[in-house]
């Protein structure tokens, strides 16, 4: 029986201007997927570029960490924007990015939604086909990276379109399998220890303990640690030694 195998990937390339996001070095030094912010919620042209350019040297695979246009808030707030629009958005920033990674001898090779627009395309038919569209007529090559359930996968694979599923090491869940909203008890996770265990089990069992001590079954092609949060190396780097003690294989889930 062959080992398990799973992804890590995290949200990069967050930093603007003069002001600092996370530390993308040690955290490229540890995933093998790199979600990398394309100008809309964070990023600028310089960050971009020397992300993807440090990912390269790693030989990170990079992703395009498309969201809304809401910079002032993170990409966190819901935007009830026409799918036409939203499209439009999408492309642009997957065109940005794509030109980042080509300077730095790579390319983009998946889309994962960020925040707000992520947690939308769960559920939110118009935006999560908007969101399809957008990866279709950008490359059709492209992996689709999403929430296991979300409508935006069914969609997706529907049209042709590759797709893998993620878990959040740092993120706690809802009985549903959905993630609990940030601001609840128990939504965000910061004890390395505990977060490499719940990761373990996930990835050797397919399953997770939910935030009202439920059991429930994930499946997930991939694992995110996210670069803002607190003590996100230290957590990254807690998760991807726990897998390797557990005989768990890490590698890119898509090359």
């Amino acid at each position: 029986m062959s080992a398990p195998r799973i992804d890590l990937n995290s949200d990069l390339g967050e930093a603007f201007g003069l002001w600092p996001m996370g530390d993308d070095d040690a955290m490229l030094d540890l995933v093998t997927s790199a979600n990398v912010a394309c100008g809309f919620h964070a990023g600028d042209p310089s960050v971009a570029r020397r992300t993807c350019a440090a990912a390269a040297q790693r030989g990170v695979t990079v992703g395009a960490h498309v969201s809304y246009r809401d910079l002032a808030g993170f990409g966190r707030r819901f935007i009830d924007v026409a799918p036409a629009e939203l499209s439009a958005d999408l492309l642009y920033q997957m065109g940005a990015l794509q030109a980042m990674a080509r300077a730095a001898g790579t390319r983009i090779r998946y889309v994962k939604p960020h925040g707000a627009l992520y947690n939308a395309i769960v559920h939110h038919e118009a935006q999560a086909a908007a969101v399809v569209e957008a990866v279709l007529a950008f490359d059709p090559d492209l992996v689709l990276l999403g929430l296991p359930g979300a409508v935006v996968l069914d969609l997706a694979a529907d049209a042709g379109l590759a797709t893998a599923t993620e878990a959040f090491a740092d993120r706690g869940y809802l009985p549903d399998g959905t993630l609990a909203p940030r601001g609840t008890d128990g939504a965000v996770l910061h004890d390395a220890a505990d977060v490499a265990a719940r990761m373990v089990q996930l990835v050797t069992t397919g399953t997770l303990t939910a935030i009202d001590s439920s059991t429930i079954t994930i499946e997930a092609d991939s694992i995110c640690t996210h670069g803002d949060s607190p003590g996100a190396v230290r957590l990254a780097a807690a998760v991807r030694e726990a897998l390797l003690d557990a005989g768990v294989e890490i590698g890119a889930f898509v090359s």
